[in-house]
């Protein structure tokens, strides 16, 4: 015989089963009730129940004697077959909760609105949940709140909103790129015109939040329409109160944040694509601070949405930093900048080293491209060009060497013979500070006469510009190895390596390097003016010139610069790698002290 005790004081709701009945081991024998939560009593083992001491309504103290428990004899007929008591869930079977829940998750999807997903097909473009699932990983992506609707059930019905409202035009959660963690944000412009209704504030500041005090990458897919004023369910004024754009700005320099936009973008949602670190656009796209129905309001003219903020208006100004032809494209773009911030890689393949020994013309005066110098360098299919429209003058570019993440720079000398003007040193500048903040090394291949001079130049501020270069670099956490080509002249190759030659980690140049305190051609009619102004005009006096200009080239050398310790080394252009992966082994990347800003501009 057992006793069967009372585990908590409790009051008896229902036995359910009777003195003499046989019963099997987990059985359930009596409900109990405590704090409004009932309590199951089950049997430990087969048996009989031989006497039962309370009485439905009754209460039992902790560790009093519930029942007793007696032996049965095997092969005793035992209720295992009988149909469970009406409460007890049979196993397989469908739960009433669940299946309710089912129900609701299965209007958030896009197969409950063929029409729309049609339309949007019809348009060339995607879905936000097809981009989502092309971003992440198979399987990964865990959605925040996708049973929210828009705040407007005080102009329709609850059975509207569900169905024309999913997720409150916002798709919101974390998955995984490459199996790391990072929070993605996707505005659906089949809902509302992807405008920010009250409900999808509220999930991104939850989602900004999650990120972070989670330090997790954020990729915003922010095609729509901005503000929403039908959502009247929140009683506000002008909801200029808002946290969501503080709250996004403040990821600046803390987490890398990525903005991608296919189709139309104004007001709120292009405000938020501002202050991402880079944007990647398709070609239709169009972005701007107002739309169509803001700037005709403001007495500003009448105009399509097409004419405001085109793809290449906004390339050619810096404001879209990649430009691709389709969503699948800017999605591909997304994964690969999101790639760069998350560590080194195993798996990687060098270009062709010797191919580098013929990327400078032995002609000094001949043009070359030095994006051939950024691929020789980078792993093969790692490097990713940023604000290419922009600030021509410079390249900028995202890359791996020997799986090492990077960032590199480098002079055009297709562009003013690779003169350092206001746009390129701005884009230079903001390019050194999403390294620094994100700790990335940087590279820079360095081919400038110097900073660009002239009236003309001066009148865009071009002092203020080119000096933001200078305070970047002094800024640096990060180590900055550079490499020179060719030019090496002035203070713009001065910008170029930090602030000086010897701030870098290692200055070093190829053997076609050449150097000077400014253009070798115009030293030589600055210091030697009056040496050349005593001969006449004519063949003595240019024969002169060209005596001291090619002294002046012999001084200014790459071997003489090294020999003299300006420079660290002159080095075979098919070992540049391996100079750049020592430094990479060899710096460090300083701690993070406070946070550090990168410019929107």
């Amino acid at each position: 015989m057992q006793k069967i005790h009372a585990p908590l004081q409790a009051q008896v709701v229902q036995w359910l089963a009777q003195a003499g009945d046989v019963v099997a081991a987990g059985d359930v024998l009596v409900i109990l009730e405590a704090m409004k939560m009932e309590h199951e009593i089950r049997s430990p083992h087969a048996g009989r129940l031989a006497e039962l001491y309370f009485q439905p309504g009754e209460t039992v103290g902790e560790g009093e004697v519930l029942l007793t428990l007696a032996p049965v004899s095997e092969g005793l007929a035992s209720p295992a077959s009988a149909p469970p008591p009406a409460h007890e869930a049979v196993a397989g079977a469908e739960r009433g909760d669940l299946k309710k829940l089912q129900g609701r998750l299965a209007f958030t999807q896009d197969a409950q609105r063929p029409e729309a997903v049609a339309k949007r097909h019809a348009q060339g473009l995607r879905m936000a949940r097809e981009n989502i699932a092309d971003l992440c990983d198979e399987g990964s992506f865990v959605e925040y709140g996708a049973l929210a609707v828009a705040a407007q059930s005080r102009r329709r019905s609850a059975d509207d909103l569900m169905r024309n409202t999913p997720a409150d035009g916002m798709v919101t959660g974390i998955g995984c790129v490459n199996g790391q963690r990072v929070v993605v944000m996707a505005y659906d412009f089949t809902v509302l015109a992807g405008t920010q209704g009250m409900r999808n504030h509220q999930k991104t500041d939850r989602m900004l939040g999650v990120a972070l005090q989670n330090k997790l990458p954020v990729v915003l897919f922010a095609e729509g329409g901005g503000g929403r004023p039908g959502d009247v369910d929140v009683a506000i004024v002008a909801g200029l109160n808002l946290a969501t754009f503080a709250s996004f700005a403040r990821l600046n320099g803390r987490v890398p944040v990525v903005g991608v936009v296919a189709g139309r973008c104004f007001a709120g949602n292009a405000a938020l694509l501002g202050c991402c670190d880079v944007i990647i656009a398709t070609r239709d796209s169009n972005i701007g601070m107002g739309g169509p129905a803001m700037v005709e309001g403001g007495g500003l003219g009448v105009f399509k949405p097409e004419q405001i903020g085109p793809s290449d208006v906004q390339h050619g100004n810096g404001v879209i930093d990649v430009l691709v032809e389709t969503e699948a494209q800017a999605v591909s773009a997304a994964r690969q900048y999101v790639s760069v911030f998350q560590g080194a890689v195993r798996a990687w393949q060098a270009p062709p080293a010797e191919a580098l020994r013929h990327v400078v013309p032995e002609n000094r005066l001949r043009v070359y491209d030095t994006r051939a110098a950024l691929q020789g360098l980078a792993d093969e299919g790692s490097l990713m060009h940023l604000r290419t429209g922009f600030g021509v003058g410079i390249h900028t570019a995202l890359a791996r060497i020997a799986g090492r993440p990077v960032g590199m720079l480098a002079n055009n000398p297709l562009h003013l013979g690779g003169a350092i003007d206001a746009d390129a040193a701005d884009k230079a500048a903001r390019f050194m500070q999403l390294c620094n903040a994100h700790g990335l090394p940087i590279v820079s291949l360095v081919d400038t006469p110097g900073f660009m001079v002239g009236p003309d130049t001066e009148a865009t501020a071009q002092v203020r510009h080119v000096s933001r270069m200078f305070v970047a670099a002094a800024h640096l956490r990060v180590p900055l190895l550079s490499v020179v080509l060719r030019k090496g002249y002035g203070l713009g190759a001065m910008a170029m390596t930090g602030g000086g030659f010897h701030e870098t980690l290692s200055t070093v140049a190829w053997p076609t390097g050449e150097f000077g305190g400014m253009g070798l051609e115009g030293a030589v009619r600055l210091g030697y003016r009056k040496e050349l102004e005593a001969l006449p005009e004519g063949p003595e006096r240019e024969a002169l010139f060209e005596q001291l200009l090619a002294q002046q080239y012999d001084n200014g050398s790459a071997i003489h610069m090294a020999a003299t310790l300006e420079i660290d080394a002159v080095i075979d252009p098919a070992t540049t790698r391996d100079w750049l992966v020592a430094g990479l082994e060899a710096g460090q990347v300083r701690p993070l002290d406070g946070t550090l800003a990168i410019d929107t501009w």
